[in-house]
């Protein structure tokens, strides 16, 4: 899920971003959310869907998204993991596992 930008250009800017190449404006409209969202995509070749907030944030609100939180959701549409906010908390190792027991493949 994109949700708003965490630094952007026009804000909060990290020397990261900047080695990186990862440059980007705070999208004021939803259009300009999806193109970089869009971009980002065909940038880093990401295979998997990604979603995209709506402008008013409506998902990183409801999920205390902010700054980067990962979350895995079950068939039945709960919460089967809730990682502790980023990026400290940020563990993408501890998904793989997750998914495995959804879709009953457990090593």
């Amino acid at each position: 899920m994109y949700i708003r930008e965490a630094h952007p250009t026009d804000g909060q800017q990290v020397p990261q971003n900047v080695k990186d190449k990862v440059l980007v404006k705070d999208p004021k409209t939803l259009d300009e959310r999806n193109k970089v969202a869009r971009d980002f995509v065909a940038d880093f070749k990401v295979t998997l869907p990604v979603l995209v907030d709506t402008i008013d944030d409506q998902v990183r609100n409801a999920y205390a998204a902010w700054p980067d939180r990962l979350y895995v959701v079950d068939a039945g549409g709960k919460l089967a993991y809730v990682g502790p906010p980023g990026p400290r908390g940020f563990k993408p190792e501890e998904v793989p596992p997750v998914l495995r027991k959804l879709l009953g493949k457990e090593r």
